[in-house]
């Protein structure tokens, strides 16, 4: 079946572009040249991945992704960025982005980071169980929700991915650099200090004490190992 990319973005030389090579490589292309048009597009439309940029007419690329993940919507997001605009690529890998690349970039890099992205979403839904449970937690992957004794608790769309990663790998040692180039589709990052940001945000969601946790346990010069009992 063929995949459908959508691109939010205002430049029409670019975007032109994008959709000629795109529809080259086999993809069917849509286009929203602002921010709200394209958060409709993306809420109505499905597309199998989003191509957004950061700085948009009206409501700009941070919040249309903001938007996207309250809303439990998991298509990956590829977010472009002006050179120099360091902050904002953390910002946005923070409220669920997958990737970023920056602006100029080439057509090649950017087809190979979609194609990588794409099969990375498509190999971990085939792994992983649809509802899971360890301990007191049920995790409704399809649904895009967490319970915890019985009750909804708020999970953000990269939590609940950084989730699904320790259940495939459960019991294995999961480096951060690990993580960061799973869960955000890239080898280089400012800093891993945002990997233990979300695992001790994680550990307050699912353990009775995160203090000493049972679940998510910290392995010295390693990284983590995910126990689910």
């Amino acid at each position: 079946m063929m995949k459908k990319i959508l691109i939010i973005e205002d430049e029409h030389d670019l975007v032109k572009g994008l959709k000629i090579n795109l529809i080259d490589e086999g993809f069917e292309v849509d286009w929203a040249d602002n921010g709200s048009e394209g958060l409709r597009k993306a809420v109505e439309e499905a597309p199998d991945l989003i191509i957004l940029d950061i700085m948009l007419p009206g409501m700009n690329g941070l919040d249309v992704c903001r938007e996207l993940r309250k809303k439990n919507i998991a298509t990956p997001i590829i977010m472009l960025t002006a050179k120099g605009e360091e902050i904002d690529k953390v910002v946005g890998l923070e409220i669920g982005a997958d990737d970023y690349i920056t602006k100029p970039f080439s057509i090649r890099e950017l087809i190979a980071r979609i194609k990588a992205r794409l099969r990375s979403s498509e190999r971990t839904e085939k792994k992983v169980p649809e509802i899971y449970s360890f301990g007191d937690i049920e995790v409704d992957f399809p649904g895009f929700k967490v319970r915890r004794k019985g009750k909804e608790v708020d999970f953000t769309s990269l939590e609940i991915e950084i989730l699904r990663y320790f259940i495939i790998h459960q019991g294995e040692v999961v480096a951060r650099n690990d993580l960061l180039n799973k869960i955000w589709g890239y080898e280089s990052y400012p800093t891993t200090r945002t990997i233990d940001n979300h695992i001790l945000k994680l550990r307050k969601k699912i353990e009775d004490d995160p203090s000493h946790p049972k679940h998510i346990i910290s392995v010295y010069g390693g990284g983590y190992r995910f126990i689910g009992q």
